[in-house]
């Protein structure tokens, strides 16, 4: 009975997790459409893509129905209290420490949704490396869309933090885990983790991916 209880218990741990990493993708819409000075409306849509974002990219390349929130519809009220909830209580002096408060959250979200999107995609017999791609969208693209909104250049993108390529890590081990034939809780536990540990170890160590160092263009006068 202990070795059953497991994959329910995961799956407990799992929505619970998701939820926080949903509020944490979402939350970083607010902020943004905050500093932004959004309407109500700007605020919700920005949040909304933030949390939904990139399973929504995922399900369309996928041409997978119904979206997953339609299907949990739940999902949309939870978002809406959030957002109302936080333009009535939440101030300037408390956008940036709540930003930090949410790396936590948002690197566990990283983890997560980059497995589960990657799971999706395998069950969908995509190639693997389909999958592992379509794991980083799952990830990732809620942010790029969030920020492209706010007309900002996307900050998975531009920070220089490894972001997905932690995303990218994460889907390969959740395709090696389904090659080796480990259990779907097995395979999340290690794709999440891995993603999750190394996002974590990013923000620690503050490590860097390379930025382009292009040449200055030749000047007119040159000889």
């Amino acid at each position: 009975m202990a070795g059953s209880a497991a994959p329910w218990a995961l799956t407990q741990a799992q929505v619970a997790v998701e939820a926080v990493a949903t509020l944490a993708f979402a939350l970083s819409g607010v902020i943004e459409g905050a500093r932004k000075r959004l309407d109500a409306v700007g605020i919700c849509v920005v949040a909304g893509l933030a949390a939904f974002g990139g399973g929504t990219v995922r399900d369309l390349l996928l041409d997978r129905r119904p979206l997953f929130w339609v299907q949990h519809a739940g999902w949309i009220w939870a978002l809406l209290a959030m957002c109302i909830g936080a333009m009535l209580f939440m101030r300037a002096r408390h956008l940036e420490p709540t930003e930090r408060a949410m790396q936590g959250p948002d690197a566990l979200g990283l983890g997560l949704f980059a497995a589960v999107g990657t799971q999706v995609a395998i069950d969908a017999q995509m190639p693997a490396i389909v999958a592992v791609l379509l794991g980083v969208v799952t990830a990732v693209f809620g942010g790029v869309l969030r920020d492209i909104v706010c007309n900002e250049i996307p900050r998975a993108f531009s920070d220089h933090r490894p972001y997905a390529v932690c995303a990218f890590a994460g889907g390969w081990v959740m395709v090696a885990a389904h090659a080796l034939g480990a259990a779907p809780w097995v395979a999340l536990l290690a794709a999440a983790g891995t993603a999750t540990l190394l996002r974590a170890a990013a923000l620690r160590w503050d490590w860097r991916l390379p930025a382009w160092r292009a040449a200055a263009p030749p000047r007119d006068d040159a000889p």
